[in-house]
């Protein structure tokens, strides 16, 4: 009998330490899988951290030769959303929209304190615009513009002007009147979600010759020319600036910019124009309203350097009260995907000097004007000229008349230049502009 009790005591040590030794092996390939996860993700904090020190020289962009971008487009037109929504851990419809954009941060009822994933939901020539991504958070607490030169802290010209990078929010509602024009600096975010945020009734903003800006959930209208005055543009520098046009959102001689989710209206000149070699732009999800010249893509049919221009215009609502330049084109490369035109008294889409334009899964209501019919127009350029032009319509919906009058050779190459990510189809359109404009996004609540 004692021999038997050994026996099973014996068995039963042996047993234990099998179990611990079993217990250990899983613990330890679950540390080795940790280590690699976390292996995984210096390396991508690394490879983020190293784009976001690759600050341009003036007017010098990171994407000169829309080759180099054709040929990534190919690989990522799908893969882009596909990675966003695994980012988020979302169902591709999972916000009931199909808008890649919306889907990729509104599902998430955490969203503000999550804020800076908004720079990881980009698409178009503009996905790779940061902002203030890396930087710190700088918020906004006083709505006033007393002193261009020397501006307050706690402003919105002291954040912008600032060279570090930063995120800037608002600490609650505000109307902010601009004396002169807000100068931005390289990475930055101007976030107006939660809050209502008008930039009115003066001078309204200026990206010159930096990179890596995005616009977001902002008021802007009824904005001013100013100038011949002196204006702050960075801790260290001040200048004169002559007049200014009077545009909502002035982009000149930059690149990585993205303006997604505004509402611009009323302004002196342009809501949107990007001019002087500016490329990587995106203008996404944003409400345009009463307004004549609404989007100049070009500076001049001379200025030859705006070929390598390439911007995407994406799930915006071109409204009430726009008569032309949704957009006007010069040059590059256009890709015009899944927007809504329910409102024009010229036309939708014209250019000159041989821009690309690709219209894909558009909706385009023609106005019950029977001489404004026609989507398109060449600006005071023969048809012998134009018809030599690729301006092309794909999957796009024309109705009460409307119609696009297409050029070029059909199939070309110059497409794959002016494609930056997949259109989906005309019949989603209304459902993916819905929301389109400054959000009425309140603290404490889902979008």
């Amino acid at each position: 009998m004692a021999v038997s009790n050994n026996w099973a005591f014996a068995s039963l040590a042996l047993l234990f330490l099998l179990l611990v030794a079993a217990m250990a092996t899983v613990r330890t390939g679950n540390v080795s899988s940790n280590v690699e996860t976390e292996k995984v993700q210096s390396s991508k904090n690394t490879t983020m951290a190293a784009r976001s020190e690759e600050v341009e020289p003036l007017n010098e962009h990171a994407v000169p030769d829309p080759e180099a971008v054709a040929a990534e487009v190919e690989s990522i037109i799908d893969m882009n959303i596909r990675n966003v929504t695994e980012r988020r851990k979302l169902g591709f419809f999972t916000c009931g929209t199909g808008n890649p954009i919306d889907d990729c941060w509104r599902c998430d009822p955490n969203w503000q304190k999550n804020r800076k994933r908004l720079a990881d939901c980009g698409i178009g020539f503009g996905r790779n615009a940061i902002g203030g991504r890396d930087g710190r958070f700088y918020v906004v607490t006083d709505p006033n513009d007393d002193d261009p030169v020397n501006p307050k802290p706690g402003t919105l010209r002291h954040a912008v002007i600032q060279d570090e990078p930063l995120w800037i929010v608002f600490n609650r509602d505000m109307v902010i009147r601009l004396k002169q024009e807000l100068i931005m600096n390289s990475f930055k975010t101007i976030d107006g979600r939660g809050v209502n945020v008008h930039i009115a009734n003066g001078a309204c903003i200026t990206i010159q010759y930096v990179t890596n800006v995005i616009i977001h959930g902002l008021h802007i209208h009824d904005c001013k020319p100013t100038g011949n005055a002196m204006v702050r543009s960075s801790p260290s520098h001040f200048g004169w600036r002559t007049m200014a046009d009077g545009d909502a959102i002035s982009i000149f001689g930059s690149s990585h910019i993205w303006v997604d989710h505004n509402s611009l209206s009323n302004c002196a000149d342009g809501l949107v124009d990007a001019v002087m070699g500016s490329t990587a732009i995106t203008i996404s999800n944003n409400h345009m309203t009463h307004h004549n010249e609404v989007m100049l893509l070009g500076h001049s049919d001379s200025y030859t350097r705006d070929k390598q221009m390439q911007v995407t215009i994406a799930y915006n609502h071109f409204g009430e009260g726009l008569i032309q330049r949704m957009p006007r084109c010069r040059h590059g490369y256009f890709h015009v995907v899944n927007n809504d035109y329910t409102h024009w008294e010229m036309y939708a889409i014209g250019g000159s000097a041989n821009p690309t334009i690709n219209s894909q899964g558009n909706r385009y209501a023609a106005p019950t004007n029977p001489f404004a019919k026609e989507v398109t127009k060449r600006v005071d350029t023969a048809e012998g000229q134009w018809k030599s032009w690729n301006w092309r319509s794909e999957g796009d919906l024309l109705l009460n008349g409307a119609y696009f009058t297409p050029s070029g050779a059909g199939a070309s190459a110059s497409y794959a230049r002016a494609s930056s990510l997949g259109a989906k189809s005309s019949s989603m359109v209304g459902a993916m502009t819905s929301n389109a404009g400054a959000l009425p996004c309140r603290r404490g609540k889902q979008c």
